[in-house]
């Protein structure tokens, strides 16, 4: 039986870039990649202090969709926040 933690385990044995992005071609549809490039993009916004109305005006979609990012990158113990703050040295 295939899971979650298995997906985990397959995406933490990647060790650079290269292969990370092969590996999400590879497991992605084109669609799925630009999805997950856009919420990573509404993340970014965020980080750097767009504010929800402005960023749902920029990229036409409604405030739902930018909820879930303010709310993660609220909590102090985020992975996500975490990793923004060590992409922007």
């Amino acid at each position: 039986m295939y899971s979650y933690d298995e997906v985990v385990k397959a995406f933490c044995r990647i060790d650079n870039e290269k292969d990370m992005a092969k590996f999400l071609s590879e497991i992605l549809t084109p669609s799925e990649l630009d999805a997950l490039v856009f919420r990573w993009r509404l993340m970014k916004d965020l980080y750097r202090g767009e504010t929800q109305r402005r960023i749902a005006e920029k990229h036409h979609i409604s405030l739902c969709k930018i909820t879930r990012g303010s709310k993660i990158l609220k909590d102090k113990q985020s992975i996500s926040l975490k990793l923004l703050k060590e992409m922007e040295k």
